[in-house]
């Protein structure tokens, strides 16, 4: 079963609730790893959560959000081994998980609508790492 952590500043915290109330009712299991209000919440702290608990197999994928994506996705990515992707469409969250094997999917809160997130959600936990060429390239983005 597909287990998922997702988490957010204050910025993406509204859009956060809706993806945990949309993922819920497909049945898929959902961790939140904060923040838990409106309330000022600083990006890193829920971007650390989400990639600790990829890393330590808590969870499959994890979801990420904040104002424009930016903060939370940089800070994501430095952990090895997160491949962390900001997609504002459903076809950069496709291609994020068919050729980079993307296990974190970033939105940003502030310029994407509910249903365009809702896509990006479904495509990025449906596609495949497609590996061949791509396999290789994925190899080199740790330092």
């Amino acid at each position: 079963m597909i287990k998922i952590a997702i988490g957010s500043d204050h910025a993406g915290f509204e859009l956060k609730s809706d993806l945990i109330s949309y993922i819920g009712e497909q049945n898929l299991t959902v961790i939140d790893k904060g923040c838990f209000s409106i309330a000022r919440a600083d990006y890193p702290d829920a971007a650390h959560a989400v990639a600790t608990a990829i890393l330590t197999n808590e969870v499959t994928f994890g979801i990420l959000l904040c104002g424009s994506g930016n903060g939370i996705n940089m800070s994501a990515n430095k952990h090895k081994g997160i491949r962390a992707a900001l997609c504002w469409n459903s076809e950069i969250a496709a291609l994020a998980r068919q050729h980079n094997d993307a296990n974190i999917l970033t939105l940003p809160a502030r310029y994407i609508s509910l249903e365009e997130a809702k896509k990006c959600v479904d495509v990025f936990l449906s596609e495949a790492f497609e590996r061949g060429r791509h396999a290789d390239r994925v190899k080199k983005i740790d330092c």
